[in-house]
């Protein structure tokens, strides 16, 4: 077996209008010629990775939610669900706390129907998932989800949501104010792990390509972390490598420095 490659998706593999470069495109065929593992390795849940454009490059796998999801050519390998008191007691203290909310599963999403109005990516949600995306009506028990994101608003009491809910999750902060929340001691990197032992592969033969907050742990976990060029500086600082701008070839140069294709 060849090596073992994750890409994350927002960033990496295609941009903010969710443009694939062509080079990204023929850098992971040439990848897959040559005997290498291709993985999508992303945030989002995997109910909300269904891009045709995307899926259609032909990765051999798929990391979702932060590494709660794992897949193999289409199937399931590995699945983490929140525990149904823990999403209860969630639902509950978010809305207390004035917290708007997208519960991220891996068939649904949960989104709060207030707190979004004119959020494009919401907007994205509705129009992407379809009837997959749903109106947060509080708890029911058929909601399954892997992780959750949110938005501090100006009156969100976000630190007692921070003390009731850091036994349980780990609080991922990006960059205008939307938090990430992810099941405690979770991350892409270990979505890895669970791979490097399931292949038996040595996680030295790993390499990870990512550009923001979430993908710092998966940077300085692979053999071989890897920043883009458009990257956040500390995404930049976790790395071992930093290539080129996304819209530069970025992951054909990245991919050539390390010397898996030619």
């Amino acid at each position: 077996m060849g090596k073992m490659i994750f890409f994350d998706i927002d960033g990496t593999i295609w941009d903010e209008k969710m443009q694939i470069p062509s080079s990204t495109i023929k850098t992971i065929a040439e990848l897959k010629a040559n005997g290498h593992k291709t993985f999508l390795c992303s945030g989002r849940a995997r109910g909300n990775i269904r891009s045709k454009a995307l899926l259609g490059i032909g990765f051999d796998g798929i990391v979702a939610a932060c590494g709660n999801h794992v897949e193999l050519d289409g199937k399931i390998l590995y699945e983490a669900i929140l525990p149904p008191e823990l999403v209860q007691r969630m639902i509950r203290i978010l809305k207390e706390c004035r917290m708007p909310v997208v519960l991220e599963g891996p068939q649904y999403h949960w989104i709060d129907e207030e707190g979004f109005e004119e959020d494009p990516y919401v907007e994205y949600l509705f129009r992407e998932m379809g009837q997959s995306a749903r109106i947060l009506n509080g708890y029911e028990p058929d909601i399954r989800v892997n992780k959750f994101s949110a938005v501090i608003r100006q009156d969100t009491d976000y630190a007692r949501i921070r003390q009731e809910l850091s036994g349980d999750m780990d609080f991922l902060e990006h960059e205008g104010n939307v938090v990430e929340c992810v099941p405690k001691g979770t991350s892409k990197a270990t979505g890895i792990e669970w791979l490097c032992n399931h292949f038996g592969v040595d996680r030295a033969d790993t390499y990870a390509v990512g550009d923001s907050v979430n993908d710092l742990d998966m940077l300085r976990y692979a053999g071989h972390g890897i920043a883009m060029g458009n990257g956040t500086v500390l995404a930049k600082e976790a790395a071992e490598y930093v290539t080129t701008d996304i819209h530069a070839d970025g992951i054909r140069n990245a991919m050539r420095h390390y010397g898996l294709i030619g």
